[in-house]
């Protein structure tokens, strides 16, 4: 069995079982979510988790007593450089609370399409999915994943990924689990002015308008001014708009500096869920 090694246990967070369960709990417990409905993807950062955590875990609560068969993980390369999507197509991931299988015959149905293919380096150094783990391990122990990083994130990318996810997801009771932090580096004014817009798109469940503010700037610059994995939300969304999702909900916001005291140069972290909500208006 192919098995990706944790790459950033007991740095980005604790490397023990304990350590990490008393982590993530504490996280969820804070954590006030309320949603009437049934969620079929979600927006969760990754950065480390005393950052990123109190926010995640607004994300991952909003699902945890739902029902799935298989969550697919997307999110960018920051490491690798590459066209199209690498999954990692069989065997598991492992991680301080046990390792989390992969569904091996959805990797492969999205192995069919051209723009995914196996490219296990890819994966090696990557935290953006592993940062997920955490959370599902602890609320959702027994779900496979099916990880997916993209490459260089340009429209063609984005859009083939999309229809590739929302195909084969709609044969499984699937959450997408769109992996991304928002503006980087920032003064914290700034940052929250650049990630208004972001939420925004959420908000109205506007995919068009998120790629669209995306391609505003030069690629290198998109994981600067909107957020690194903005392919993989926009992707995650259109999906989700196949599956006959309808509503978009922002959970929460915070940035960096909250946590560090330092609001000079600040990194943006949005929870949101998509699903068909009762409450909706």
């Amino acid at each position: 069995m192919r098995v990706r090694a944790a790459a950033v246990a007991g740095t980005w967070y604790p490397g023990t079982a304990g350590a990490l369960e008393r982590d993530v709990d504490g996280y969820v417990a804070a954590a006030d979510v309320t949603l009437a409905g049934d969620v079929c993807a979600i927006i969760a950062p990754h950065a480390g988790l005393m950052f990123s955590g109190p926010v995640g875990a607004y994300a991952y609560k909003a699902v945890a007593r739902q029902p799935y068969d298989v969550a697919f993980l997307v999110g960018p390369s920051h490491f690798v450089g590459f066209d199209g999507v690498s999954v990692w197509p069989d065997g598991a991931f492992d991680s301080p609370l046990g390792p989390a299988p992969v569904d091996a015959a959805a990797a492969a149905e999205l192995l069919a399409h051209p723009i995914v293919q196996d490219l296990p380096q890819a994966h090696r150094r990557e935290h953006s999915l592993e940062m997920q783990l955490p959370f599902l391990r602890r609320l959702l122990p027994g779900m496979p994943i099916v990880p997916l990083v993209i490459g260089y994130q340009q429209r063609e990318t984005i859009e083939a990924l999309a229809a590739a996810l929302g195909e084969v997801a709609s044969r499984r009771r699937s959450l997408l689990v769109a992996s991304t932090d928002l503006s980087h580096y920032f003064d914290a004014n700034t940052a929250a002015t650049l990630d208004a817009r972001v939420q925004a798109c959420v908000s109205a469940f506007d995919a068009e308008a998120l790629l669209a503010l995306f391609e505003q700037y030069p690629e290198h610059e998109r994981g600067r001014f909107v957020a690194c994995g903005g392919g993989a939300a926009i992707a995650v969304m259109k999906a989700a708009r196949t599956l006959g999702v309808r509503d978009g909900r922002v959970l929460k916001y915070a940035h960096s500096g909250e946590i560090s005291g330092d609001d000079s140069g600040v990194v943006g972290y949005l929870a949101a869920a998509f699903g068909r909500f009762t409450d909706a208006d």
